[in-house]
Formats: C-alpha cells, sequence, structure tokens
C-alpha cells in the first residue's frame, strides 16, 4: 500500500467496476499523527508502532471524515481481521481466519464509534483465495502482487537513516553515549541511544567476544546497557493508554494471551488494573519487551484491548555491582 501503485491498482479497479474514485489528501494527518509520533518516540528512547497510528488515526478516523463529507455510512479496509458484535453491544476485533496474515494486531486502537462503521470483507478469506479471486476477475497483476513489510515512510526500513534527515543535528547532539554492562562497567562508546531498540544484536559495532543485546536504553543520559540474551526475559510490563474494545473494562486478574509485537505468538498472562493502565503478568518469562511497542490482549481470537508498553523508571545506580 501506500504507493503510487496502489493508486493506479486502485483507479484501476474502480473503472473496471463502474464507481468514483477518489484521492484524498491527509498528508498533514498522517505527518502530525503517525511521523512525528514516530519521531518523539524514539528521542524518548522507545520504540514506536507507526501501523498502530496510521490505523487508528488515519485509515479510520480521518478516513471516517471524509466519508461523512460524502454521505457515506461504512468504510472498508483490507485488513486480514473480522468485527464482531458482543451480546453486551459492543463491537469488536477478532483474528481473521488466515492467522499467517492475521493484521487484529494493529487494530487494537479502534473506538466504538470507528468499529461500528466498519467493514473488514477479507477476514474470513485465506490470502491465497483472495489472489486466486483477483486473478478470476482479471486482475492477474495485482493477484501476483508482492507484499510489503516497511515502513511505508522510511525509506529501505532505514529508520536511524530517516532520523538523521527529520532531527537536524542528531547525531552531533547524541553521539558519545556510553555501552554499559548490567554492573555499570563501560564497555565502549555508542552512537546515539535513538539508533538502538531492546533486543537488538546486530549492528552495534563493539566486540565483546560474546553475543550481546540491547536490555535498557536510557534518553536521559545517552546510556545504552548490554547484556546476555537471557537478560531480555521479563515476567511483568505495565501497559498504558489502553484502549478496550470487547469489554468496557476488565476485573483483576483476568487471564489473557498477551503479544507484544506484531507476529508474537502470545503468551499466557492475568491483568491487574493500575491508574491509567494495567499491570501484567506472564506465566513465563517473555522475551524482549519494548517499550513504546503495543501490547494486544486476547480472549482466544478475540481481541479484549490493547495499549502501549511503557519504559520503567532507569535509575543508573541500579547498573552496579
Amino acid at each position: 500500500c501506500c504507493n503510487l501503485d496502489s493508486f493506479n491498482d486502485a483507479r484501476m479497479a474502480a473503472v473496471h467496476h463502474g464507481f468514483p474514485h477518489f484521492i484524498l489528501d491527509i498528508r498533514d494527518e498522517f505527518g502530525d499523527f503517525v511521523v512525528e509520533n514516530f519521531v518523539e518516540e524514539y528521542l524518548a528512547g522507545r520504540t514506536p508502532n507507526p501501523c498502530v497510528m496510521c490505523n487508528t488515526h488515519i485509515k479510520w478516523r480521518a478516513l471516517l471524515k471524509r466519508a461523512d463529507a460524502m454521505d457515506c455510512d461504512f468504510i472498508a479496509t483490507g485488513h486480514y481481521a473480522k468485527i464482531n458484535i458482543h451480546t453486551n453491544g459492543r463491537y469488536y476485533v477478532s483474528k481473521g481466519l488466515d492467522e499467517t496474515k492475521d493484521q487484529s494486531y494493529v487494530l487494537w486502537g479502534l473506538q466504538q464509534d470507528l468499529l461500528s462503521r466498519t467493514i473488514l470483507p477479507l477476514g474470513k478469506y485465506h490470502k491465497t483465495e483472495i489472489r486466486q479471486m483477483a486473478h478470476d476477475m482479471g486482475y492477474p497483476e495485482l493477484a501476483k502482487k508482492s507484499e510489503s513489510y516497511e515502513i511505508c515512510f522510511v525509506p529501505d526500513n532505514d529508520y536511524r537513516g530517516f532520523l538523521k534527515r527529520r532531527v537536524n543535528g542528531l547525531e552531533e547532539k547524541v553521539a558519545g553515549g556510553w555501552f554499559i554492562d548490567k554492573h555499570g562497567k563501560k564497555l565502549g562508546q555508542h552512537k546515539g541511544y535513538p539508533f538502538y531498540t531492546i533486543g537488538q544484536r546486530k549492528g552495534l559495532d563493539i566486540a565483546l567476544g560474546k553475543p550481546a543485546y540491547v536490555t535498557a536504553i536510557d534518553p536521559n543520559s545517552n546510556t545504552v546497557v548490554l547484556g546476555d540474551e537471557i537478560d531480555l526475559d521479563k515476567s511483568t510490563m505495565q501497559v498504558k493508554k489502553i484502549n478496550w474494545i470487547k469489554y468496557d473494562g476488565i476485573n483483576d486478574g483476568v487471564e489473557t494471551i498477551t503479544k507484544i509485537r506484531y507476529k508474537d505468538k502470545g503468551a499466557f498472562s492475568n491483568l491487574y488494573n493500575i491508574e491509567d493502565g494495567v499491570n501484567v503478568e506472564f506465566y513465563e518469562p517473555v522475551k524482549g519487551i519494548a517499550p513504546g511497542q503495543s501490547a494486544v490482549f486476547y480472549e482466544g481470537d478475540d481481541v479484549i484491548g490493547g495499549g502501549i508498553i511503557q519504559r520503567n523508571e532507569f535509575n543508573l545506580a541500579d547498573y552496579k555491582s
């Protein structure tokens, strides 16, 4: 999506089937809600999820504003997920039939007024079926179209280069910080905390004689903590900016399957209410919890809700032998 070829493909289908095709300019909203948030999160030492921001504020909220102006009752998107109505009257998202392409994870931010006016026609199909339909309807090129997993506004998926171009003088401002180990020992200097993410192993440009992973980031002191793979294992996390979907809230101790990244299989956990969010306690430690990423809570295939993983308070004194 998100390129000139996609515009042309949509126009071709519209002409073929005899319905009007419009191109809406929502660059301002995209810049405000997606691009700026992306930059700000990295500068705060967190790892953002721009697809969630885009779905919530662009593909739905901004699009529905245009739909209202055109007297449209519903919008439809090509996400592989389903929308259902609970007996309590609430709309909620469920996994798509094709779990290998399921996109329910990135839809946790959709509120009830958005879900109630959304149609997701692809949720009941496998991707292979959709490709066959496209072929049978006379769109052989669409049927063979490759998939993109990159961030649409970041060329070559090089977010570090994007940050450098976006923030004047960033390299000079953040260069010279220290890599330290869990005992506080300085291991060498790094290129700047925004250029690292939790769990990162490659591209550290430091030789320690063994694999090293980024386990913590502190933007205030420009410090990046390196450790062993096992140091990435965590049993708890805090999640805020919650959007509840299937229910209007949860009882303490409710069991969920919690996903901490898009391709994550999920892990069993219990949720406990706190001010402005929840504490998540996993049954078994999970690896690579990254602040800024989305945590999405499932009840079977249904999305209960989701939120943003918070960064623990960083205290350099904690990293002492």
